[in-house]
């Protein structure tokens, strides 16, 4: 069973998740071509960019390569 995360973690997720949406906002992506793009359905994307997922490096890397920023700005 796996342990639950403290509440900062679901905090810095949001905050990462808002910045990721940001970005794509500023790329004039939506979430479905940002999806396409990061070979990944655009509901992940949505959980993502609300914290309620926790992407690997690899989708995090994709996404950064995508709107066109560096990764450490996203998570910052």
């Amino acid at each position: 069973m796996p342990s639950e995360q403290p509440a900062w973690v679901l905090s810095r997720r949001q905050a990462i998740g808002s910045r990721i949406r940001a970005a794509r906002e500023h790329a004039n992506l939506s979430q479905v071509q940002l999806g396409e793009l990061c070979g990944v359905d655009h509901k992940t994307i949505h959980r993502i960019e609300y914290g309620t997922s926790d992407p690997g490096l690899g989708l995090l890397l994709q996404i950064a390569h995508a709107v066109g920023v560096p990764l450490s700005e996203l998570v910052q």
